[in-house]
């Protein structure tokens, strides 16, 4: 067995998950899906949760990784949000958002999980800070907002409207995706004010 088998049980495990949820979720449907004996699991993960932490360690630096390259490039703050919208949408469908969402759920109720889950928060926050400090250098926000302030009101936005469209709560009855993008608006109208000064 080599490292083609953790991928296997990695993929299968994200589509199980997927399908069935955290706490509907066995090791033994994973092997099954994966057609590995239950013990390459254990050999390669050494519990459920390690295996669906491997899962989300493994799609969160691909999606860091890719959100940080869209933030460094040089446009408006407004088109980089326009972006991170397009990309919300994309990690909702891809179902990143669910495996997120649940094992942050888990974290709540296990120390061990709600550390680990508190580090892959914590490293998008990290990435967030980067650019609110510069938007807020280059005067786009307010002095009186501190960086970390943004962070808090920007995921706070994000991670709300991921668990309200998870639960079916969107359109009409809760516009999340409508809302996130007017922020991208008024960070827009700051923009061109600020060069219409300048």
């Amino acid at each position: 067995m080599t490292d083609d088998t953790a991928t296997k049980i990695l993929e299968a495990a994200r589509r199980c998950l997927l399908a069935d949820g955290y706490a509907a979720m066995s090791t033994r449907k994973v092997a099954e899906d994966a057609s590995v004996p239950l013990s390459q699991i254990h050999y390669h993960f050494g519990s459920k949760d390690e295996l669906i932490l491997a899962l989300l360690r493994r799609e969160n630096d691909r999606l860091l990784g890719r959100q940080a390259a869209m933030f460094q490039k040089e446009l408006p703050l407004w088109e980089r949000w326009e972006l991170a919208c397009d990309y919300f949408d994309e990690d909702l469908a891809s179902g990143y958002v669910r495996v997120i969402q649940e094992m942050t759920a888990v974290g709540w109720s296990s120390s061990s999980i709600g550390k680990e889950m508190r580090g892959i928060w914590g490293a998008w926050q990290d990435l967030l800070r980067g650019v609110a400090t510069d938007a807020r250098r280059q005067g786009i926000l307010p002095a009186m907002w501190e960086p970390n302030e943004i962070v808090a009101l920007v995921a706070a936005g994000f991670i709300g409207a991921e668990s309200m469209i998870l639960l079916g709560m969107e359109d009409e009855e809760l516009p999340v995706r409508k809302a996130l993008r007017k922020v991208g608006d008024l960070i827009r109208i700051t923009e061109e004010g600020q060069t219409h000064e300048g």
